[in-house]
Protein backbone atom coordinates (compact mmCIF):
# COMPACT_ATOMS: atom_id res chain seq x y z
CA UNK A 1 0.00 0.00 0.00
CA UNK A 2 1.61 3.57 -0.80
CA UNK A 3 1.86 5.30 2.26
CA UNK A 4 1.44 8.47 0.74
CA UNK A 5 -0.37 10.62 -2.07
CA UNK A 6 1.64 13.23 -3.90
CA UNK A 7 -0.91 16.03 -4.29
CA UNK A 8 -1.09 18.96 -7.00
CA UNK A 9 -3.36 21.98 -6.70
CA UNK A 10 -4.94 24.15 -9.45
CA UNK A 11 -6.18 27.54 -8.22
CA UNK A 12 -4.54 29.46 -5.11
CA UNK A 13 -7.07 31.76 -4.44
CA UNK A 14 -9.07 32.36 -1.26
CA UNK A 15 -10.16 29.15 -1.09
CA UNK A 16 -7.18 27.83 -2.71
CA UNK A 17 -4.74 28.60 -0.24
CA UNK A 18 -7.39 27.24 2.35
CA UNK A 19 -7.00 23.64 0.88
CA UNK A 20 -3.42 24.18 0.30
CA UNK A 21 -2.49 24.95 3.73
CA UNK A 22 -5.09 21.99 5.12
CA UNK A 23 -3.14 19.38 2.29
CA UNK A 24 0.34 20.69 3.37
CA UNK A 25 -0.18 21.14 7.32
CA UNK A 26 -3.17 19.02 8.56
CA UNK A 27 -4.12 15.65 6.07
CA UNK A 28 -1.84 12.58 7.04
CA UNK A 29 -0.80 11.04 4.46
CA UNK A 30 -0.90 13.69 2.17
CA UNK A 31 2.17 15.60 0.25
CA UNK A 32 1.92 18.80 -1.49
CA UNK A 33 4.19 18.79 -3.76
CA UNK A 34 3.13 21.18 -6.79
CA UNK A 35 1.02 24.43 -7.30
CA UNK A 36 -0.41 25.84 -10.31
CA UNK A 37 -2.24 29.01 -10.99
CA UNK A 38 -1.42 31.92 -13.78
CA UNK A 39 -0.71 34.41 -11.19
CA UNK A 40 3.13 34.59 -9.91
CA UNK A 41 2.04 36.28 -7.16
CA UNK A 42 -0.06 33.27 -6.21
CA UNK A 43 2.52 30.29 -6.88
CA UNK A 44 5.09 33.05 -4.96
CA UNK A 45 2.55 32.56 -2.21
CA UNK A 46 2.86 28.82 -2.25
CA UNK A 47 6.75 28.92 -2.51
CA UNK A 48 7.35 30.99 0.78
CA UNK A 49 4.26 30.20 2.79
CA UNK A 50 4.21 26.69 1.95
CA UNK A 51 7.53 25.69 1.12
CA UNK A 52 6.30 24.21 -2.96
CA UNK A 53 9.04 23.76 -4.82
CA UNK A 54 7.73 22.85 -7.90
CA UNK A 55 5.01 25.50 -9.13
CA UNK A 56 3.62 25.56 -12.60
CA UNK A 57 1.47 28.28 -14.73
CA UNK A 58 0.50 25.67 -17.39
CA UNK A 59 -2.23 23.15 -16.19
CA UNK A 60 -0.51 20.53 -18.42
CA UNK A 61 2.34 21.14 -16.93
CA UNK A 62 1.57 20.60 -13.62
CA UNK A 63 0.00 16.99 -14.90
CA UNK A 64 3.33 16.42 -16.25
CA UNK A 65 5.21 16.46 -12.94
CA UNK A 66 7.18 13.28 -11.78
CA UNK A 67 5.23 10.92 -9.71
CA UNK A 68 1.97 13.24 -9.43
CA UNK A 69 -0.82 11.31 -7.80
CA UNK A 70 -3.39 13.56 -7.14
CA UNK A 71 -4.55 17.01 -7.94
CA UNK A 72 -6.76 19.30 -6.36
CA UNK A 73 -8.77 21.84 -8.53
CA UNK A 74 -10.07 25.09 -6.78
CA UNK A 75 -10.86 26.81 -10.12
CA UNK A 76 -13.34 28.70 -11.87
CA UNK A 77 -16.69 26.36 -12.79
CA UNK A 78 -16.53 26.62 -15.84
CA UNK A 79 -12.96 25.26 -16.36
CA UNK A 80 -13.84 22.13 -14.14
CA UNK A 81 -14.91 19.51 -16.53
CA UNK A 82 -12.68 19.35 -18.95
CA UNK A 83 -9.43 19.84 -16.30
CA UNK A 84 -11.41 16.51 -14.45
CA UNK A 85 -11.36 14.79 -17.83
CA UNK A 86 -7.39 15.61 -18.46
CA UNK A 87 -5.97 14.77 -15.20
CA UNK A 88 -8.28 11.41 -15.01
CA UNK A 89 -6.81 10.84 -18.62
CA UNK A 90 -3.34 11.35 -17.48
CA UNK A 91 -3.87 8.91 -14.17
CA UNK A 92 -4.75 11.17 -11.94
CA UNK A 93 -7.12 10.81 -8.33
CA UNK A 94 -9.15 14.24 -8.58
CA UNK A 95 -10.82 16.41 -5.81
CA UNK A 96 -12.49 19.68 -7.27
CA UNK A 97 -14.42 22.32 -5.66
CA UNK A 98 -18.20 22.17 -6.35
CA UNK A 99 -19.98 22.77 -8.78
CA UNK A 100 -19.18 19.66 -10.61
CA UNK A 101 -20.00 22.02 -13.67
CA UNK A 102 -22.74 24.36 -15.14
CA UNK A 103 -23.27 22.50 -17.82
CA UNK A 104 -25.39 19.12 -17.52
CA UNK A 105 -23.82 17.25 -20.58
CA UNK A 106 -20.54 18.20 -18.97
CA UNK A 107 -21.45 16.76 -15.64
CA UNK A 108 -22.39 13.60 -17.87
CA UNK A 109 -18.73 13.72 -19.74
CA UNK A 110 -17.35 13.60 -16.40
CA UNK A 111 -18.88 10.44 -15.51
CA UNK A 112 -18.63 8.88 -18.82
CA UNK A 113 -14.82 9.60 -18.34
CA UNK A 114 -14.37 8.54 -14.75
CA UNK A 115 -16.12 5.43 -15.32
CA UNK A 116 -13.25 4.58 -18.16
CA UNK A 117 -11.33 4.90 -15.54
CA UNK A 118 -12.29 2.79 -11.85
CA UNK A 119 -9.04 2.83 -10.40
CA UNK A 120 -8.88 6.64 -10.08
CA UNK A 121 -11.33 8.40 -7.13
CA UNK A 122 -13.30 11.55 -8.18
CA UNK A 123 -14.87 13.68 -5.45
CA UNK A 124 -16.70 16.87 -5.68
CA UNK A 125 -16.54 19.34 -2.43
CA UNK A 126 -20.05 18.88 -1.18
CA UNK A 127 -18.03 19.73 2.24
CA UNK A 128 -21.24 20.41 4.86
CA UNK A 129 -21.89 16.42 4.46
CA UNK A 130 -18.31 16.29 6.14
CA UNK A 131 -19.91 18.62 9.20
CA UNK A 132 -19.83 17.18 12.47
CA UNK A 133 -23.01 18.93 13.09
CA UNK A 134 -24.89 17.18 9.33
CA UNK A 135 -23.44 13.90 10.25
CA UNK A 136 -24.76 13.74 13.46
CA UNK A 137 -28.53 15.11 12.11
CA UNK A 138 -28.26 12.16 8.87
CA UNK A 139 -27.36 9.45 12.05
CA UNK A 140 -30.25 10.75 13.95
CA UNK A 141 -32.75 10.61 10.70
CA UNK A 142 -31.21 6.99 9.63
CA UNK A 143 -31.95 5.85 13.20
CA UNK A 144 -35.42 6.97 12.74
CA UNK A 145 -35.13 9.48 15.74
CA UNK A 146 -37.79 12.03 13.59
CA UNK A 147 -40.04 8.98 11.91
CA UNK A 148 -40.03 9.79 7.73
CA UNK A 149 -38.50 12.90 7.19
CA UNK A 150 -40.50 14.66 4.59
CA UNK A 151 -39.31 18.13 4.25
CA UNK A 152 -36.05 20.38 4.02
CA UNK A 153 -35.94 23.89 4.57
CA UNK A 154 -32.05 24.94 4.27
CA UNK A 155 -30.50 28.55 3.23
CA UNK A 156 -27.14 29.99 2.79
CA UNK A 157 -26.93 33.47 3.46
CA UNK A 158 -23.49 35.60 3.29
CA UNK A 159 -22.28 38.78 4.97
CA UNK A 160 -23.15 41.47 2.47
CA UNK A 161 -19.51 42.53 1.06
CA UNK A 162 -20.17 46.39 -0.14
CA UNK A 163 -17.39 46.44 -2.99
CA UNK A 164 -19.78 43.33 -4.33
CA UNK A 165 -17.06 40.73 -5.06
CA UNK A 166 -19.35 38.04 -6.29
CA UNK A 167 -20.79 41.05 -8.98
CA UNK A 168 -16.68 40.51 -10.96
CA UNK A 169 -17.68 37.14 -11.10
CA UNK A 170 -21.35 37.02 -11.89
CA UNK A 171 -20.65 36.39 -16.14
CA UNK A 172 -19.44 32.50 -14.96
CA UNK A 173 -20.56 31.68 -11.74
CA UNK A 174 -23.96 29.90 -12.79
CA UNK A 175 -26.08 32.41 -10.57
CA UNK A 176 -27.09 32.48 -7.22
CA UNK A 177 -28.81 28.80 -7.05
CA UNK A 178 -25.88 27.40 -8.71
CA UNK A 179 -23.41 29.36 -6.83
CA UNK A 180 -24.47 29.36 -3.31
CA UNK A 181 -27.87 26.60 -3.03
CA UNK A 182 -25.88 23.65 -4.75
CA UNK A 183 -24.62 23.02 -1.04
CA UNK A 184 -28.42 23.03 -0.01
CA UNK A 185 -29.70 21.01 -2.68
CA UNK A 186 -27.08 18.27 -1.90
CA UNK A 187 -28.22 18.29 1.83
CA UNK A 188 -31.72 18.14 0.79
CA UNK A 189 -31.08 14.81 -1.66
CA UNK A 190 -28.82 13.66 1.27
CA UNK A 191 -30.78 13.98 4.11
CA UNK A 192 -33.90 12.32 2.32
CA UNK A 193 -32.59 9.96 1.04
CA UNK A 194 -32.05 11.08 -2.65
CA UNK A 195 -35.37 11.20 -4.04
CA UNK A 196 -35.69 12.05 -7.64
CA UNK A 197 -37.25 15.74 -8.54
CA UNK A 198 -40.25 16.09 -9.47
CA UNK A 199 -41.24 20.26 -9.82
CA UNK A 200 -39.44 23.40 -9.62
CA UNK A 201 -40.44 26.52 -8.34
CA UNK A 202 -37.99 29.72 -8.09
CA UNK A 203 -38.01 33.81 -7.50
CA UNK A 204 -35.82 36.35 -6.80
CA UNK A 205 -35.06 40.06 -6.37
CA UNK A 206 -31.91 42.54 -6.26
CA UNK A 207 -31.95 44.32 -2.80
CA UNK A 208 -28.51 45.90 -3.02
CA UNK A 209 -26.44 44.50 -6.11
CA UNK A 210 -28.59 45.83 -8.93
CA UNK A 211 -25.41 45.42 -10.86
CA UNK A 212 -25.79 41.45 -11.10
CA UNK A 213 -29.57 42.46 -13.17
CA UNK A 214 -26.88 42.71 -16.33
CA UNK A 215 -26.44 39.04 -16.13
CA UNK A 216 -30.18 37.48 -15.33
CA UNK A 217 -28.64 36.68 -11.55
CA UNK A 218 -30.36 38.09 -8.23
CA UNK A 219 -28.81 38.97 -4.58
CA UNK A 220 -31.87 36.84 -3.14
CA UNK A 221 -33.59 33.95 -4.18
CA UNK A 222 -35.49 31.40 -3.15
CA UNK A 223 -36.96 27.95 -4.46
CA UNK A 224 -39.66 25.02 -3.75
CA UNK A 225 -38.74 21.90 -5.00
CA UNK A 226 -41.14 19.00 -5.31
CA UNK A 227 -39.64 14.99 -5.02
CA UNK A 228 -41.12 12.15 -7.01
CA UNK A 229 -42.00 10.45 -3.67
CA UNK A 230 -44.14 13.23 -2.03
CA UNK A 231 -41.11 15.10 0.03
CA UNK A 232 -40.51 18.66 -0.29
CA UNK A 233 -37.98 21.31 0.18
CA UNK A 234 -37.44 25.04 0.03
CA UNK A 235 -34.22 27.00 -0.39
CA UNK A 236 -32.91 30.31 0.42
CA UNK A 237 -29.86 32.15 -0.21
CA UNK A 238 -28.67 35.93 -0.29
CA UNK A 239 -25.70 37.91 -0.32
CA UNK A 240 -26.72 40.55 1.43
CA UNK A 241 -27.17 39.92 4.97
CA UNK A 242 -25.73 42.38 7.75
CA UNK A 243 -25.17 39.81 10.62
CA UNK A 244 -22.60 37.52 9.20
CA UNK A 245 -22.59 34.46 7.32
CA UNK A 246 -25.90 31.85 8.28
CA UNK A 247 -25.97 27.94 7.00
CA UNK A 248 -29.23 27.16 8.25
CA UNK A 249 -31.04 23.71 7.54
CA UNK A 250 -34.35 22.43 9.59
CA UNK A 251 -35.66 18.66 9.01
CA UNK A 252 -39.15 18.01 9.27
CA UNK A 253 -40.30 14.18 9.94
CA UNK A 254 -43.71 12.47 11.19
CA UNK A 255 -42.42 12.29 14.59
CA UNK A 256 -40.08 15.62 15.17
CA UNK A 257 -38.05 18.43 13.92
CA UNK A 258 -33.75 18.57 13.73
CA UNK A 259 -32.92 22.36 13.20
CA UNK A 260 -28.40 22.18 12.25
CA UNK A 261 -26.78 25.74 12.35
CA UNK A 262 -29.30 28.01 14.63
CA UNK A 263 -27.97 31.23 15.35
CA UNK A 264 -25.13 31.55 13.31
CA UNK A 265 -22.89 31.69 16.42
CA UNK A 266 -19.06 32.56 15.79
CA UNK A 267 -18.45 30.44 19.24
CA UNK A 268 -20.32 30.53 22.74
CA UNK A 269 -18.74 34.10 23.77
CA UNK A 270 -22.13 36.00 25.34
CA UNK A 271 -21.59 39.76 25.55
CA UNK A 272 -23.56 41.99 27.50
CA UNK A 273 -23.07 45.62 27.36
CA UNK A 274 -24.31 49.37 26.64
CA UNK A 275 -25.99 47.81 23.57
CA UNK A 276 -27.47 44.51 25.68
CA UNK A 277 -27.07 40.93 25.04
CA UNK A 278 -25.48 39.44 22.34
CA UNK A 279 -23.06 36.80 20.46
CA UNK A 280 -20.82 37.19 17.28
CA UNK A 281 -21.86 35.63 14.30
CA UNK A 282 -19.65 33.87 11.98
CA UNK A 283 -18.35 36.33 9.22
CA UNK A 284 -18.11 33.35 6.41
CA UNK A 285 -18.57 29.94 5.08
CA UNK A 286 -14.97 28.66 5.84
CA UNK A 287 -15.12 30.00 9.94
CA UNK A 288 -18.45 27.88 9.86
CA UNK A 289 -17.00 24.60 7.82
CA UNK A 290 -13.20 24.75 8.64
CA UNK A 291 -13.34 21.44 10.16
CA UNK A 292 -15.26 20.05 7.46
CA UNK A 293 -12.82 21.00 4.92
CA UNK A 294 -10.12 19.02 6.60
CA UNK A 295 -12.57 16.01 6.79
CA UNK A 296 -13.13 15.93 3.19
CA UNK A 297 -9.68 16.62 2.11
CA UNK A 298 -8.78 13.56 4.62
CA UNK A 299 -11.40 11.36 3.15
CA UNK A 300 -9.92 12.08 -0.39
CA UNK A 301 -6.25 10.89 0.62
CA UNK A 302 -7.28 7.95 2.32
CA UNK A 303 -9.76 6.65 -0.49
CA UNK A 304 -6.87 7.33 -3.60
CA UNK A 305 -4.52 5.37 -1.46
CA UNK A 306 -6.78 2.80 -0.86
CA UNK A 307 -7.59 3.02 2.98
CA UNK A 308 -11.36 4.01 2.69
CA UNK A 309 -14.51 5.00 0.31
CA UNK A 310 -15.86 8.04 -1.06
CA UNK A 311 -19.48 8.88 0.64
CA UNK A 312 -20.65 10.96 -2.10
CA UNK A 313 -20.67 9.87 -6.05
CA UNK A 314 -20.22 12.26 -9.01
CA UNK A 315 -23.94 11.17 -9.79
CA UNK A 316 -24.94 12.94 -6.57
CA UNK A 317 -22.94 16.33 -8.13
CA UNK A 318 -24.82 15.45 -11.43
CA UNK A 319 -27.82 15.47 -9.95
CA UNK A 320 -27.04 19.29 -7.68
CA UNK A 321 -26.33 20.56 -11.02
CA UNK A 322 -29.61 19.29 -12.64
CA UNK A 323 -31.89 20.88 -10.07
CA UNK A 324 -29.65 23.79 -9.68
CA UNK A 325 -29.81 24.52 -13.36
CA UNK A 326 -33.77 24.16 -13.41
CA UNK A 327 -33.87 26.40 -10.12
CA UNK A 328 -32.36 29.33 -12.51
CA UNK A 329 -34.52 28.51 -15.21
CA UNK A 330 -38.02 28.79 -12.92
CA UNK A 331 -36.67 32.37 -11.43
CA UNK A 332 -35.51 33.85 -15.03
CA UNK A 333 -38.82 32.33 -16.73
CA UNK A 334 -41.51 33.06 -13.69
CA UNK A 335 -42.86 29.80 -14.15
CA UNK A 336 -42.57 25.87 -12.33
CA UNK A 337 -39.87 23.54 -14.39
CA UNK A 338 -40.65 19.80 -14.75
CA UNK A 339 -37.76 17.50 -14.39
CA UNK A 340 -38.15 14.78 -17.60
Amino acid sequence: MVESLKVGIVGLGRLGQRHAENLAQRVPRAQLVAACSPLEPELDWARDTLGVAHCYAQYTALLAHPGLDAVFLVTPTALHAEQIILALQAGKHVFCEKPLSLDLQDCLRVEAEAARHPELKVMIGFVRRFDASYRDAARKIGEGLIGQPYLIRSQTLDQNDPGGFFVRFAASSGGIFLDCSVHDIDLARWLLGSPAPRRVYAIGTNVIHQGLREFDDVDNGMATLEFGDGSMASFMASRTMAHGHETLTEVFGSHGRLTIGAGARLHRVEIADQHGLRHECTPDFYSRFSDAFLLEAREFVDAALGRGTLSLSLADATEATRIGLAMTQAMREHRPVDFG
